[in-house]
């Protein structure tokens, strides 16, 4: 290990760095800045396999190597050069540009962006290893490059594949939602694993999967591998055994939870049953054949994904749908309702104004995640 102290960048999606910011807190890192879709915060190389094994709601974990400012792509292969890669690159590393994003800055064209940073890159590690050319036949050490307001932040990407890839989730139906994201709503919510969870849009079953990772506190990445896992120039492999063992440790698999999805397709169905046992949570969760006008629990924690009516001929149907989930949420005792949703006449065929909605990005769509909050359950209620 090469130093004590990494910094190290988690994204995520928008809106959403709260949730983020309190679990890199609970793992016991200093935050040292947050802003729209990353949260920077403080480690040592443990916090690259702890983040990474752990986290549930960051799409990756940087490893930052240097930030500059640059208007021209003189600035930014000067800047770029400047950085001590030989520190963190062995001789014979791999690397390479793979994605470089820019917002409200002079520079803009990502390709250019990363062919210059590359250049600046192999230059810096000749001019120190007195060679003309790399073989780049070792390790794999993917860069990032993030430029806003003209101010560059280069990092090396220790995850690899996005932390959202849990492993799990094979078989998937129409417009999916994110594990990640799917994640970090739940943990928006005053959902806890003694109360009943129902996603009566369940498809391949994110919603119910990801609440029941939580409610046994099995770690989302305990099951897969990541890029840095072979950067042992930075991260002794022993440091990787104990964070995996660390997080099986924590787990809670003699937890008892009821947690319910329903979907109208039996195929997907079947679908989410098979990610539910890959993700080893099945006995958590009850799969079946059901329409969301057929919710009948008295005392459900409702949250789903409804369909957002992207096409025409779906977005026609969206009134009738969403005065039907109104229904079924109206006829509940114990309720409590969350929607993810970009149609704009939620509430109003719901029958209801919100008592608490945020802006939440899918992907590329921008939704609301509306809170539908019902009486608070007694302390001792275990329903």
């Amino acid at each position: 290990m090469i130093e004590d102290t990494f910094e190290l960048i988690a994204p995520c999606h928008f809106g959403l760095e709260a949730v983020l910011k309190r679990e890199i807190q609970k793992l016991g890192y200093e935050i040292t800045d947050v802003s729209d879709g990353r949260v920077t915060f403080l480690a040592g190389a443990d916090g690259i396999t702890r983040a990474n094994i752990n986290i549930r709601t960051a799409e990756r974990i940087l490893l930052k190597c240097g930030s500059f400012r640059a208007r021209t792509f003189d600035e930014l292969f000067e800047g770029t050069r400047a950085i001590n890669w030989e520190r963190v690159l062995p001789r014979d590393a791999r690397f390479w540009v793979t994605k470089a994003t820019t917002n409200k800055s002079a520079l803009f064209a990502a390709s250019s962006i990363q062919s210059i940073v590359k250049k600046a890159m192999v230059d810096r590690m000749s001019s120190v290893y007195h060679v003309n050319r790399f073989a780049e036949d070792g390790d794999e050490y993917p860069v990032r490059v993030f430029i806003m307001k003209d101010m560059v932040t280069i990092g090396l990407d220790t995850s690899g594949v996005s932390l959202h890839k849990r492993g799990y989730r094979k078989l998937v139906g129409k417009a999916p939602i994110s594990e990640t994201l799917a994640s970090a709503l739940i943990m928006l919510t005053p959902w806890k694993e003694d109360r009943i969870l129902v996603d009566p849009f369940s498809g391949s079953g994110t919603f119910p999967i990801e609440a029941a990772l939580i409610g046994a506190n099995i770690a989302p990445g305990v099951n897969r591998d990541f890029t840095a896992c072979t950067w042992e120039k930075l991260i002794p492999k022993k440091l990787w055994y104990e964070a995996y063992d660390e997080a099986r440790s924590l787990e809670r698999r003699d937890v008892k939870m009821n947690i319910q999805g329903y979907d109208l397709d039996p195929e997907i169905v079947k679908a989410a049953r098979t990610n539910a046992a890959d993700a080893g949570v099945e006995e958590y969760i009850h799969f079946q054949q059901r329409d969301v006008k057929d919710l009948r629990n008295p005392k459900p924690f409702v949250i789903t994904n409804p369909p957002y009516g992207e096409r025409l001929e779906e977005k026609e149907a969206l009134p009738e749908l969403y005065r039907i989930i109104g229904e079924a949420y109206a006829g509940l005792d114990k309720w409590s309702m969350y929607i993810i949703t970009s149609y704009e006449d939620t509430e109003k065929y719901i029958g209801r104004k919100a008592d608490k909605n945020r802006k939440i990005y899918n992907g590329m769509i921008q939704a609301r995640f509306y809170s539908f909050l019902g009486p608070k359950p007694p302390k001792n209620d275990n329903m």
